[in-house]
């Protein structure tokens, strides 16, 4: 295989923490991500229309800090309650190098509950339950979310 006809995959992610009248509390700015093993599979799946891929359009936060390993498989501790559960995220694509080689997911939680959740981690994965993980992110500094708060996500996977 010629080294120059690599293609590459990354991610970057942008969580912002907003009053409820959208005021931005905290911004982490964008962070580089990383992508998991099996995310590859998947992906060559997809492009291959082999097996029974499905597309990735899900977001879900969690608040593990364990840092990244190409091994993991899922969040390491995903967020099921107080509003910010796994949900279906706007799904766009933009110009990053070449035309359209930017998948961007967006999506904004709205917290509940009177509880507050520390936000550490943040992925994106194909099934709105289990699911293959295509990207995670350990963020820092990590987010508390309170009760009527809104924690919105820009999720960039970009291919070059």
């Amino acid at each position: 295989m010629d080294t120059n006809e690599k293609i590459g995959i990354s991610g970057y992610v942008r969580l912002q923490l907003k009053d409820s009248e959208g005021n931005v509390l905290m911004d982490t700015g964008f962070q580089k991500n990383g992508i998991p093993n099996t995310a590859l599979a998947a992906i060559s799946g997809l492009v291959g229309n082999t097996g029974s891929q499905t597309s990735f359009n899900y977001l879900a936060v969690g608040t593990g800090a364990t840092a990244f390993a190409a091994s993991q498989t899922t969040l390491i501790t995903e967020v099921i309650n107080h509003g910010l559960v796994r949900t279906t995220a706007t799904i766009t694509r933009s110009t990053t190098t070449q035309t359209n080689d930017t998948l961007q997911l967006d999506y904004t939680w709205t917290a509940s509950g009177g509880s507050s959740d520390t936000i550490a981690e943040i992925g994106v994965f194909n099934a709105s339950s289990v699911g293959i993980m295509l990207a995670r992110k350990v963020v820092s500094p990590a987010i508390t979310v309170g009760s009527g708060q809104l924690l919105q996500a820009t999720y960039k996977v970009i291919f070059s």
